[in-house]
């Protein structure tokens, strides 16, 4: 068995596109974010929210630095930061709620991901033309 990193890195040099769904993972009841930080940023209290996975930051940056396509989707409550922060990618991000699922059909949904889908046809389309040197 290889590193996880090597292992998707390698599936990712075969994708032509990345979807991430960040699912509620961690649950913090009461915690601070930056204690006593040597930069001279405020402390924050971080109470009653969720974080995702931290491969759903990884695979996502991963997939950045090699050019692909990426959609992010992130579950009601889950801490919006890193590349969950709205603007970090340039494809809008909707939340949505277990509880009462997605329909794909609307637009905050169906907008990004048709987005998504034509990058990702584009890369599989482009990967196939050879080089020019003229």
């Amino acid at each position: 068995m290889s590193a996880p990193l090597e292992a998707i890195r390698r599936l990712m040099n075969g994708c032509c596109g990345l979807m991430c769904i960040g699912f509620r993972r961690t649950y913090i009841l009461q915690g601070v974010d930056r204690p006593r930080s040597d930069l001279g940023e405020k402390e924050v209290s971080r109470s009653h929210v969720w974080l995702t996975s931290p491969y759903s930051q990884i695979e996502p940056a991963m997939a950045y630095q090699i050019g692909l396509p990426i959609l992010l989707w992130r579950e009601q409550g889950v801490l919006a930061e890193g590349l969950f922060d709205r603007g970090a990618l340039d494809l809008d991000m909707p939340e949505f709620d277990l509880d009462k699922p997605p329909v794909l059909t609307e637009r905050q949904w169906y907008q990004p991901l048709d987005q998504w889908i034509d990058r990702v046809r584009s890369v599989h389309r482009n990967r196939g033309i050879p080089p020019r040197l003229w």
